[in-house]
């Protein structure tokens, strides 16, 4: 299986190089993460569980973070281990590039295997998995981001807009009118 994507993050790339670095916030952020444990420097172990089409198992799992050069990129090597449901391992580079200020794109290439049960569903139904499972954890990193750096989420940004842009067109509007009555002579 093989996952290529980009996600736009709205902190500071040396914040998103923070986040990304913290154990709880990443915990809170996986779905189904049971546990994220440091066990040794850049090293964790995992407990998570993780359904898979009808297959749903625990899954623990270690994790180790390589070739780092912060606050640029790193390598992640995982594997994981559910029991009757089989195993995974594989490995992802991770790149952050700064936007601007307060935007990071952060761009990654994962590659893994999985064998058992998990194996014999069919690469399609894993690989849509592993795309909802992507999905939701940007998701959920993006609002804890947004929590962690009071950050307004792109909802209540586009609400402020629209408010702020419904005075000032109230504002203009009474403008507008009263210059039209002195031009007509009804003031």
């Amino acid at each position: 299986m093989n996952l290529t994507g980009q996600e736009t993050l709205p902190v500071s790339q040396t914040q998103a190089w923070a986040a990304l670095n913290d154990a709880e916030l990443l915990k809170a952020s996986i779905s189904g993460c049971e546990s994220l444990s440091l066990i040794a420097e850049h090293e964790y172990e995992a407990l998570m569980t993780v359904a898979i089409g009808p297959v749903k198992a625990k899954f623990k799992g270690k994790l180790k973070l390589t070739d780092l050069q912060p606050p640029n990129s790193y390598k992640l090597a995982f594997e994981g281990h559910g029991g009757a449901a089989g195993h995974g391992k594989g490995s992802a580079q991770v790149r952050l590039e700064a936007q601007g200020a307060a935007q990071t794109l952060l761009h990654y290439e994962v590659q893994a295997s999985v064998g058992g049960k998990i194996a014999q569903i069919g690469s399609r139904l894993v690989d849509m998995a592993a795309q909802k499972m992507a999905g939701e954890f940007f998701a959920a990193f993006n609002t804890a981001l947004q929590a962690r750096y009071g950050l307004a989420s792109p909802a209540a940004a586009a609400e402020a807009k629209a408010a702020a842009k419904s005075r000032w067109q109230a504002l203009l509007d009474w403008y507008l009118g009263w210059l039209g009555r002195i031009f007509t002579g009804k003031i």
